[in-house]
């Protein structure tokens, strides 16, 4: 099995970046799944998930999210969070991006953490953190692999879609 999640990143990120699994840059989690990736399984899941996102993906970007109050995840609450107001649109990606996972035949991490107990929010990491109020653009999502070549220590950004900023034409000037 091949470990994957689709991230909405929200610090500046490259296709291709390798970072270690305890310094992601800020993201709000999608969806986290895991995919058949043995002989005689899909061709190439990677490519097939890509095909798959690209049009839900298409259809948020540019989608502007607003960051909630802060609360506690994880065991015991040790893990300090902001979570994001909900957006229909943020919403509808993580539902579409599931059903591109269950077309897939692949596994959620957590189903409880899915469709309707979905809860967009972002960690805090290393003193970085995002305000209540804060304005986030959701420009940036990625399909990321959580062990890539088998390490379990770093991750590896595998796809990135970004929103492409407006291209403005200045008038030519005559002389």
């Amino acid at each position: 099995m091949r470990n994957l999640i689709m991230v909405v990143f929200v610090e500046e990120v490259a296709e291709g970046l390798v970072f270690p699994r305890d310094d992601w840059p800020l993201h709000i989690t999608l969806l986290r799944f895991d995919v058949d990736s043995s002989p005689g399984s899909q061709p190439d899941v990677v490519d097939h998930l890509a095909a798959l996102a690209a049009a839900p993906v298409a259809g948020a970007l540019g989608a502007e999210l607003t960051v909630g109050g802060e609360e506690k995840f994880g065991r015991q609450g040790s893990i300090p969070v902001s979570l994001v107001d909900p957006h229909p649109i943020l919403q509808g990606l993580h539902e579409e991006l599931f059903d591109a996972v269950a077309e897939l035949g692949g596994n959620v991490a957590t189903l409880h953490h899915t469709l309707e107990g979905y809860r967009p929010h972002i960690s805090h990491h290393n003193g970085k953190r995002p305000h209540e109020g804060d304005a986030v653009l959701l420009d940036r999502v990625a399909l990321v692999d959580m062990a890539p070549g088998g390490k379990h220590t770093i991750r590896r950004i595998l796809k990135l879609w970004r929103l492409e900023p407006e291209v403005r034409l200045e008038p030519e000037t005559r002389r």
